[in-house]
């Protein structure tokens, strides 16, 4: 049972190793202020393109826009923030539009740094979104096999147990008590 468990927790771990080096290189870009960036480019709306797109601010309304604009653009769902619309994923480059006063579109291409923070967040693509919740699953089986592992291990007991309760008082004290 013991070398089952060794390498499901190998093989769970090598499988998802990417995935997870990518959420814990752009966490820890992002703590550190890199945020990456975004280059912005304005598209001026034609009157009646800005009164189409404020009377329909749905789905269907935006790609109806989108067609004529950009035809080879194409995207998976819309959010809807306020008074702006926002094309998804935002991993890749992405449209916005602003309805306040006359509606106004942006084209937003974003670095590396700020495509990886967004998939990070959960905004990429829905296939990739459903495979990190998959990863998610897949990264508490490795830590609890790997406790599993190190607690029944008489060699290792010890300093499982150690390294465990320092992790969490760690963890207790910064969450709550600072």
């Amino acid at each position: 049972m013991r070398r089952l468990i060794v390498k499901l927790h190998l093989m769970i771990a090598a499988f998802f190793a990417p995935i997870l080096l990518m959420v814990a290189l752009s966490g820890g870009l992002y703590l550190l202020g890199q945020k990456g960036q975004t280059l912005k480019t304005p598209i001026p709306l034609s009157d009646d393109l800005a009164v189409a797109i404020a009377a329909n601010p749905t789905e269907g309304g935006v790609k109806a826009l989108l067609a004529d604009i950009d035809p080879q653009y194409d995207f998976e769902y819309l959010k809807i923030s306020g008074s702006t619309l926002i094309t998804r994923p935002t991993s890749r480059s992405y449209y916005e539009v602003n309805l306040q006063n006359s509606a106004m579109l942006t084209r937003i291409e974003p670095d590396w740094i700020k495509s990886m923070i967004e998939l990070h967040k959960g905004h990429g693509p829905t296939l990739l979104k459903d495979f990190q919740k998959v990863m998610a699953l897949g990264l508490l089986l490795i830590v609890l096999s790997g406790l599993w592992l190190g607690l029944t291990s008489s060699a290792l007991r010890p300093s499982t147990l150690i390294t465990s309760a320092a992790g969490l008082i760690a963890f207790l004290m910064l969450a709550f008590l600072s």
